[in-house]
């Protein structure tokens, strides 16, 4: 294909610049063109005369192009956000000037990358000497960096005999990030979140850890916590709150190995993982806690130093958004021995990983008794949608019956591994993929709770 036909044919693909006949022409010229064939069929006039009396209706349908603005006579302006949660709809505006006394017909296609959600053309109507604000809705499956540069757009006069095109440079970036919605949910309602999946915060030994407040009694409570001197000036029962001590050291460990690529419901099992390690994040500075975050595939791919304070789950999100799973095996071994010239101070590590693939990982065990002596060791991972689902259903053929099988040995030989590492105080859990956030969250208060580090 020639550099020309190149041209002309990005133009029908809303690129580039320049003029198309619209649907409305060539009904038209169709239209005119048979009326005067069948007048020459019917009254012998030449086909000479014929083919004169179509150029010159094609050319007179030029005119039409007089009544539209001049391209310069247009500006536009795109309003985005900087910032896009995966999977979540956003709405961008754009912004259509139009400087000439011509209103005049559009349609636009906006410079979104292929992954995003593209409703594309968007039309609308433009009015003299006015703004006219069309708006689309888009979203975005996969997380990263982003640019958008270009604005496709088209537009006619009223007749709607020729179309103009112009290309607008507006040059913008974006990033996608993980969906912080569960996170979210915790800062607004902590218990609330807890007990929406049917988990609560566990209550720590009575009377233990720092005074917090003091508050009304309620069901349930430790009646040796009542606060008398303020039962009796208040004429209410009054009882005394505590909670677990700040300042504790939590490291979260992210694999983004080969096995964190397999596709769940919603996204992948990275993909839950870091919504799950924010979550864990969001709910650890809130208490005071120090936070760092590691990140590793087969050599450590992100490492963010401990601090606390909300401002640091910024630093932690701009450092992790941008995480994909890599197709190689994770390297624990090579990641234990990073940690453990990095985290020096005991801390709960929380890695979430692959349970099964790290269960296979007989080396790692060496790194992880030395590493507990030290630290607290919790790993958590998504349970198995597959194999939970062939366990429990019934076989009816031969064939179903040998994979359901195959499944409860993986399950067994799961539970045996498992109950091995445990009883070396290397404690793993699973969830699932709704829950894994709730069930990690859940996990840290309760050890948090129970003072355990």
């Amino acid at each position: 294909m020639t550099k020309s036909l190149k041209s002309l044919w990005a133009r029908f693909l809303f690129q580039d610049r320049g003029i198309l006949p619209t649907k409305r022409l060539l009904f038209v010229f169709l239209g005119i063109s048979a009326f005067f064939v069948l007048l020459g069929v019917l009254t012998n006039v030449s086909w000479t005369y014929i083919i004169m009396m179509n150029v010159i209706v094609f050319l007179a349908s030029f005119l039409d192009l007089f009544f539209s603005p001049g391209r310069k006579d247009l500006n536009f302006q795109r309003f985005m956000p900087e910032e896009m949660e995966r999977d979540l709809p956003y709405t961008i505006k754009i912004e259509v000037e139009n400087y000439s006394k011509r209103p005049f017909s559009f349609a636009f296609v906006d410079d979104l990358p292929q992954t995003f959600r593209r409703p594309f053309p968007v039309s609308g109507i433009g009015h003299k000497e006015a703004v006219t604000e069309v708006s689309y809705v888009t979203s975005a499956p996969v997380r990263g960096d982003y640019g958008v540069t270009k604005l496709y757009f088209r537009y006619k006069s009223t007749l709607g005999l020729w179309e103009k095109q112009k290309t607008a440079e507006l040059p913008q970036t974006l990033k996608v990030i993980p969906d912080m919605t569960e996170t979210k949910q915790y800062l607004k309602d902590a218990q609330r979140f807890l007990l929406h999946e049917g988990m609560k915060i566990r209550k720590f030994q009575s009377g233990s850890g720092e005074f917090a407040q003091i508050r009304k009694y309620a069901a349930g409570d430790d009646p040796r916590m009542i606060n008398w001197r303020q039962t009796a000036k208040l004429q209410e029962v009054m009882t005394n709150e505590y909670e677990p001590e700040h300042g504790k050291y939590i490291t979260i460990l992210i694999d983004c190995g080969r096995m964190m690529g397999a596709e769940l419901k919603k996204g992948n099992r990275l993909e839950r993982a870091l919504e799950a390690a924010m979550t864990v994040t969001a709910a650890a500075l809130r208490k005071g806690d120090y936070v760092s975050v590691l990140a590793f595939s087969k050599d450590v791919k992100v490492f963010v130093p401990p601090a606390k304070g909300m401002e640091h789950m910024q630093t932690i999100l701009k450092s992790i958004y941008h995480l994909q799973a890599d197709p190689v095996e994770p390297d624990y071994g090579a990641v234990f021995s990073f940690l453990e010239t990095m985290q020096k101070k005991r801390s709960l590590l929380l890695l979430f990983s692959d349970i099964r693939t790290f269960l296979y990982e007989e080396n790692t065990l060496t790194y992880l008794m030395r590493i507990r002596q030290r630290h607290l060791f919790l790993m958590i991972g998504v349970e198995d949608e597959v194999i939970k689902r062939r366990i429990n259903e019934s076989p009816d053929q031969v064939e179903h019956a040998m994979i359901k099988t195959i499944a409860q040995q993986q399950m067994l030989f799961k539970k045996r591994e498992k109950a091995k590492w445990e009883n070396q105080g290397l404690l793993m859990m699973e969830a699932d993929e709704e829950k894994l956030a709730v069930a990690a969250v859940s996990y840290y208060i309760d050890m948090m709770n129970r003072n355990l580090l």
